[in-house]
């Protein structure tokens, strides 16, 4: 039976790395979410040893995805804000595939993990145009499709909004550490979005992190965004699927060169 469907997600965050294995056509989860404490320091030696941990424990000798916290490119890590300063130029693809000993890895923005989940299943599921995530929590993510396609690396929790960089009002974070009322840090939120709405002119915002369990709090305050605003649905699994969804295309690809090769 062919199961290239079945790919390791691996969710990076700055205090708990998850892993579980995805059914990438359904966006389902076929085994638990296994956790293990983020190193400190997490370095690269570390990170890639508790990730090894979580793949041996789930008995996973197929390909991974990865959600990591920072901008890559070509394999190899630019910025890592939340980790280790060693991680800069460290070349993460190769170093987890000779780690781990697998036929693939991929790795790719964790704001983009979640994107794409929730363009794919989640609340953008079927939605043509440009889609726009924006996850609410610690700083602000962002995660830009249109038709299903991403566009990776984007920063836009640094926009600069009248002068300040928006994850100084727009975040959640700040909404506690200035103990704004839900309406105050809701018509900030609106400011942010509709900033991003002229430059991008998207169909639909979603928005995640915590705060879109509770989106009855301050939806009301965002009356000046034109595009439909709705809460995002995937939850924790978001990351963990998306980053299993980096893998797909060059699973595929691999498929098709064996293929080649056996003929």
């Amino acid at each position: 039976m062919n199961e290239s469907h079945l790919i390791l997600g691996v969710d990076i965050g700055g205090t708990t790395i998850k892993a579980a294995v995805v059914d990438t056509r359904k966006g389902t989860l076929t085994t638990d979410v296994l956790r293990a404490k983020t190193p400190q320091p997490a370095t690269p030696k570390g990170v890639v040893a508790a990730i090894g941990e979580l793949t041996k424990k789930l008995k996973w000798h197929g390909p991974v995805g990865v959600g990591f916290p920072g901008l890559i490119k070509h394999g190899v890590v630019r910025r890592a804000p939340n980790l280790d300063p060693s991680w800069v130029r460290h070349e993460i693809v190769e170093h987890l595939r000779r780690a781990l000993g697998v036929s693939y890895v991929a790795v790719g923005n964790d704001a983009d993990a979640a994107g794409l989940a929730e363009a794919r299943f989640g609340a953008g599921r079927g939605v043509r145009g440009t889609v726009v995530l924006v996850t609410l929590g610690t700083g602000i993510g962002s995660a830009v499709l249109h038709n299903g396609s991403l566009l990776p690396d984007t920063e836009l929790g640094h926009l600069e909004v009248g002068g300040q960089d928006a994850e100084k009002f727009a975040s959640t974070v700040a909404r506690k550490r200035n103990k704004w009322t839900w309406e105050q840090w809701g018509k900030n939120v609106d400011r942010y979005l509709t900033t991003l709405e002229y430059m991008l002119a998207p169909d639909l915002f979603i928005i995640g992190g915590g705060v879109s369990s509770d989106p009855e709090q301050f939806f009301r305050y965002l009356e000046n965004v034109e595009a439909k605003i709705v809460p995002a649905t995937m939850g924790n699994d978001a990351g963990i699927v998306g980053a299993a969804l980096f893998a797909v295309h060059g699973v595929k690809a691999l498929a098709r060169k064996r293929k080649r090769n056996a003929t």
